[in-house]
């Protein structure tokens, strides 16, 4: 009852044994103190009105804005790490790409030496293709697509180049060295520039119309040593550019409408075996059927026996399918100029792995065309992030 009677004296300050009151009930929390806020910013009047504890409010102020800090820089990070892993997956894509035209370029022009039936070459080509969609479509590895007779409509000129592009590629290394075919070829991202403005409305800057002549300059240098200058293969080659870039830009036409789009896998299958069926007969028609013994014979004649020219042609034109597939994927991931200079970049290591596969000399000029090839890539990856100063009244 005493001790009742005496906590009732002091009801602001209890009574107990040997307890000394302290001013306030928590610390300081001076650890907290990182940012100092004006006593009239918003932050500050927000905390001092909300604050339950005896805490000093600049201080819970700064250790909000601090946790509000962190917060945004941890939501970056997955937005950092997706855009990491979008560039390995198209620098890993490009290599694979660069690696299969590597290969199907030398055992290609292996084929047409001992076998100068280009027409028939690229016709075997696409069959093989079409078997291989085929095949993928019937144990389901991918879906097969629902063609409407509007969207077949959109897709027999894109076949149309598609085949005329391989056709005449295949025309221009029969007839002249891979490295000229290489060269003229390199002119493509001129003529992307040009369908990309009449079809897309991409009009490019001036820096980077300007940044592609150092690309088209640098490979012609590095390829001037393996030229062998053939007419039929000049024109085959300047035609094969503007039909395979009214392709891609197309298609990439195609990829961005809803209506028509089709997905890369099925759009290149699709093409391929519509070219399949444009080309079988223009190839009979032109060159007649060249699979009797006579010309298997001559093949054997020049170098190469059946059973060695069956197993080139045949890993020629899987390299043909696997490389127009991630070709396809590019586009899809890119811009078509992009796809155009990546290109042109991929004939400098075709031509360099020519040189190396066939024991050819490398000239210095080789390697100062590659270089100038490589800082005209740079440059243009420079342009392209060029945002164009807009003028103001």
């Amino acid at each position: 009852m005493q001790t009742l009677l005496s906590l009732s004296h002091s009801p602001s300050t209890p009574h107990f044994p040997n307890f000394t009151p302290r001013p306030k009930f928590l610390p300081q929390f001076s650890s907290f103190n990182t940012f100092s806020l004006p006593p009239s910013s918003p932050l500050q009047l927000t905390a001092t009105k909300s604050s339950p504890f005896f805490i000093s409010s600049p201080k819970l102020a700064s250790f909000r804005l601090l946790a509000a800090s962190i917060s945004d820089a941890r939501s970056d990070e997955p937005a950092k790490a997706s855009g990491l892993v979008k560039t390995l997956q198209l620098g890993a894509m490009l290599a694979l790409w660069y690696l299969l035209n590597i290969y199907f370029n030398i055992y290609n022009k292996q084929v047409l030496k001992v076998y100068p039936f280009p027409a028939t070459v690229t016709a075997f080509q696409f069959g093989f293709v079409s078997l291989v969609i085929n095949l993928i479509w019937t144990f389901n590895l991918h879906p097969r697509p629902s063609i409407r007779g509007s969207q077949l409509a959109t897709l027999l000129p894109l076949a149309l180049a598609h085949t005329l592009g391989n056709a005449l590629t295949n025309v221009s290394l029969s007839k002249v060295a891979v490295s000229f075919t290489h060269t003229i070829k390199a002119m493509e991202p001129f003529f992307t520039v040009l369908l990309s403005a009449l079809f897309l409305g991409q009009m490019p800057t001036f820096w980077v119309f300007s940044s592609l002549i150092p690309i088209v300059g640098g490979v012609a240098l590095a390829s001037m040593t393996e030229v062998s200058f053939n007419w039929i293969g000049f024109i085959t080659a300047m035609a094969a550019n503007v039909t395979n870039q009214s392709r891609n830009v197309l298609s990439k036409k195609m990829m961005t409408s809803e209506e028509e789009s089709l997905d890369p896998i099925n759009l290149y299958g699709v093409l391929t075996m519509i070219s399949f069926m444009l080309l079988v007969p223009y190839a009979i028609l032109m060159e007649g059927v060249k699979f009797s013994p006579s010309y298997l014979q001559y093949a054997a004649s020049q170098g190469l026996n059946v059973r060695e020219l069956c197993v080139r042609a045949i890993f020629s034109a899987f390299c043909f399918h696997a490389y127009q597939q991630v070709s396809y994927m590019i586009l899809e991931m890119v811009s078509p100029v992009t796809h155009s200079v990546a290109n042109s970049v991929k004939r400098v290591v075709i031509i360099v792995s020519s040189v190396i596969f066939f024991q050819t000399p490398v000239s210095p000029v080789n390697a100062l065309g590659t270089a100038i090839a490589l800082v005209g890539v740079f440059l243009y990856s420079r342009a392209k992030r060029m945002k164009p100063v807009q003028k103001t009244n």
